[in-house]
């Protein structure tokens, strides 16, 4: 895998982008705000401008609920969601309803990626599930409605986002807050409320003192978060998980943040105490920084230059705060900028396993379309082999997320070490040249004739290729490598052959006589592209 770390930065301008509007800056956007756009969607987005395609992107759909799938399933009848059902009252058979809901929020996560809409609204879902960071918890509701809250939310304002996910139940559980009482202050969610997911940690600069915090910070803010339960868990009368304020367990004495804050006092406001509490730390233009500079990794790049903080980061945090920390105007800013389409980061970050299984799914328009029970099955696999790469979405590998998204100096570099890149190559064979995902008797895989008649010229060969390169190649391929791509796909014959191919199968449609061996060419040039360093990069 080339070195992907930049150089001189060609241009650091947050103004408007007003270069050429073509298909390589339409396919840069969607690249990195999406899990995979397809050659009608690149042609589409160059139709239609930079304006009104940054504008459909920073759109969210409405969301989708799990279904049942399961027989383990005893509550909610199959085919219908269970985010508001009660569970059994005897406990084992609670647990085997656990599990099953458990699989279904996994094939509804993988199945939500492989039916993205023209929309920024999954890879946002992602990037605060690696932000936040909180795994699957003690039960599948609670769970669900976290997961609920990153997707309706990803978009809005950041500091109410914070104070969401503060009392939301699986948060409540994951970091310990619903234990977190009087007379047993627990400093788990109030550390990484600072140190992780809002203002950062900064360099030390004396005992317990680390710029933007202190140690002293933490257990005052322990101490403000006193007070929160989760009622409703696995229970056989509640149909829903609640985080309920308990007025005794509350630590009511003021408390007194360090310098960092202004020296504030927070003084006893009951259930609305955590709130005050996160509004003096917003109060802070380090929260403006610490969250766009994740921002400007998640979709830019990780080589966070000097250059870049005072400029491009110092321009983010200051329309985040401009905007009472929304976040739509930061990415309406940062996607329509002369910087995010300079030629110096695309190519710049290295697909992580989600972004790799279905950039080859959904570019190729190969959608789970079989009975429930089968699709959620078929990603309830792809989640799996994506954890086996490294990455399972709903259990991120500790507090602080997916380390190729913050260790320095590798970064997304982590996604292809040795046992990784072997993982990626076997699956990427297996989904194109070989059987696929199979299922009760079906079978899922790239849908190579689909992908093809949905190119600009599919009867043209170097059109062909050149369509799968600007679809899979943040910076295209050279001549060299777009001729042996060509040879595989006319099998080395002459151009006309494939032409004449084509045009067959074209005229015998359902004739695999005919459909196979266009397929089957498809898929080998799909194949030897997959392997390709080119492929990895977005």
């Amino acid at each position: 895998m080339p070195d992907q770390g930049q150089g001189s930065q060609v241009s650091l301008s947050m103004t408007p982008f007003t270069g050429p509007w073509t298909k390589v800056e339409a396919a840069h956007l969607l690249r990195r705000t999406t899990f995979g756009p397809t050659n009608q969607q690149m042609l589409d987005a160059v139709t239609n401008g930079m304006s009104a395609t940054v504008s459909t992107l920073l759109t969210i759909p409405a969301g989708t609920e799990p279904l049942t799938y399961l027989p383990e399933e005893t509550i909610a009848p199959f085919g219908t969601t269970w985010v508001n059902s009660v569970y059994p009252a005897d406990p084992i058979s609670a647990q085997a309803v656990e599990t099953a809901r458990i699989l279904s929020l996994g094939g509804w996560l993988m199945q939500r990626l492989n039916t993205e809409q023209l929309s920024i609204a999954e890879k946002m879902a992602l990037f605060w599930q690696n932000h936040f960071s909180a795994n699957i918890g003690f039960d599948a509701r609670a769970t669900y409605e976290y997961m609920n809250k990153l997707y309706n939310s990803s978009l809005a304002n950041f500091r109410q986002l914070v104070k969401d996910i503060t009392v939301d139940p699986n948060m409540l559980l994951f970091l310990n807050g619903a234990t977190n009482t009087l007379y047993s202050p627990n400093e788990n969610y109030a550390r990484e409320l600072l140190e992780l997911f809002t203002i950062g940690k900064g360099p030390q600069i004396g005992p317990g003192d680390y710029s933007n915090y202190t140690e002293a910070d933490v257990a005052a803010g322990a101490k403000i978060l006193t007070g929160y339960i989760v009622d409703g868990l696995r229970s056989d009368t509640a149909t829903s998980v609640t985080a309920n304020f308990t007025p005794i367990l509350h630590d009511t004495s003021a408390k007194t943040l360090s310098i960092h804050f202004g020296n504030a006092v927070i003084s006893d406001n009951g259930a609305n105490e955590y709130s005050d509490y996160i509004d003096i730390i917003f109060q802070q233009d380090e929260v403006a920084n610490f969250i766009c500079r994740k921002l400007y990794r998640y979709f830019v790049n990780y080589d966070l230059t000097p250059a870049v903080e005072t400029t491009v980061i110092a321009e983010m945090a200051a329309t985040l705060i401009a905007n009472n920390y929304e976040v739509l105007p930061v990415l309406t800013e940062l996607f329509s900028s002369e910087h995010f389409y300079d030629i110096s980061v695309r190519g710049a970050l290295i697909k992580s396993p989600l972004e790799m299984i279905y950039s080859m799914m959904n570019s190729t328009e190969s959608i789970t379309s079989f009975d429930l029970a089968t699709n959620y099955e078929m990603q309830l696999s792809m989640y799996w082999l994506a954890e086996t790469m490294g990455q399972a979405y709903a259990a991120p590998p500790s507090v602080a997320g997916w380390p190729a998204y913050y260790q320095e100096p590798s970064f997304s570099k982590l996604w292809v070490n040795a046992t990784h890149m072997k993982s990626r190559f076997d699956l990427s064979a297996w989904l194109s040249i070989y059987g696929g995902i199979p299922v009760n008797g079906n079978n899922w895989k790239i849908n190579a004739l689909t992908f093809l008649d949905n190119l600009s010229m599919p009867s043209d060969p170097s059109a062909v290729i050149d369509d799968i390169c600007d679809v899979f190649s943040p910076k295209g391929i050279d001549v060299i490598q777009k001729l042996i791509l060509k040879g595989i796909l006319t099998n080395s014959l002459p151009d006309f052959e494939w032409t004449l191919q084509y045009s067959e199968y074209l005229a015998n449609i359902g004739d695999i006589t005919f459909s196979d061996p266009v397929k089957l060419r498809v898929e080998l040039v799909l194949a030897r592209f997959f392997q390709m360093p080119e492929f990895h990069t977005a």
